[in-house]
């Protein structure tokens, strides 16, 4: 092949839905995560890690992780009904994060403000994509990984969403972004039932990023395990560089 890769590799999830005709008034946000990693991370320590998790409580790997499932103890998730036994398998969890290391970078669309500022609002996904991509160029150039070829991993969500949002990423990546340059960047869709490590950690990690946007203040566990994670500038500051709110 004489294309060559980067020893990084993205992988992206959401929060709450990009529509803005009715918007939840309990989570009036859309949040867009994307999890970097470095390869060698991803393979030692990311993936052995959530495999001898599944096995521990499963006694199989094929159980997908979905915080949605997890919260409200549906699905595979009926054992967590006992409150002891959930805490301690978010905890454990919880521990998996903590010691996985990963580059975090999110856009949050508050989607109120974000309907009234234009008159015909583009697709919050669509920006909140742009911003990403342009922030994950940033940290890859500063880690002189700019040049070769990063994958960035979505999930599948339906025919048409797929189309526009590949249009949009070429677009994005094309030159339609900030810096005005293309983007060394190709797109890869994952099948939604895709028993992906870097697919699940990104999962668990989106809501709780809205809910600190939502309500900073409120005590949030799962938020302050992740905050040493995002994307700095170099003042240590986050905000406008790994955690992206808008507007």
């Amino acid at each position: 092949m004489d294309k060559s890769f980067s020893d990084y590799i993205v992988y992206v999830d959401e929060s709450g839905d990009h529509g803005l005709i009715t918007i939840d008034p309990y989570y009036p946000v859309f949040v867009l995560v994307f999890c970097i990693f470095k390869k060698d991370d991803y393979i030692n320590t990311a993936v052995p890690l959530l495999q001898r998790f599944k096995f521990a409580h499963f006694g199989h790997d094929q159980t997908i992780l979905h915080e949605t499932d997890i919260r409200k103890d549906r699905g595979g998730f009926t054992f967590l009904k006992s409150q002891a036994v959930k805490t301690a398998f978010l905890d454990e969890l919880t521990s998996i994060i903590q010691k996985t290391p990963f580059v975090l970078i999110s856009t949050v669309i508050k989607k109120e403000p974000y309907r009234q500022r234009y008159s015909t609002p583009e697709n919050p996904y669509h920006v909140a994509l742009r911003y990403g991509l342009e922030r994950i160029f940033y940290f890859l150039t500063e880690q002189q990984a700019n040049i070769e070829t990063t994958h960035i991993v979505v999930e599948k969500r339906g025919k048409s969403e797929d189309n526009e949002l590949e249009l949009e990423f070429r677009r994005v990546c094309d030159g339609f972004n900030y810096l005005q340059k293309p983007l060394t960047f190709e797109l890869v869709f994952a099948d939604k039932k895709s028993n992906s490590t870097g697919l699940q950690l990104a999962d668990l990690i989106a809501r709780p990023i809205g809910l600190h946007v939502l309500k900073p203040k409120q005590e949030n566990r799962a938020f302050a395990i992740i905050d040493g994670k995002f994307y700095q500038n170099g003042k240590a500051i986050k905000e406008g560089y790994g955690l992206k709110c808008f507007p």
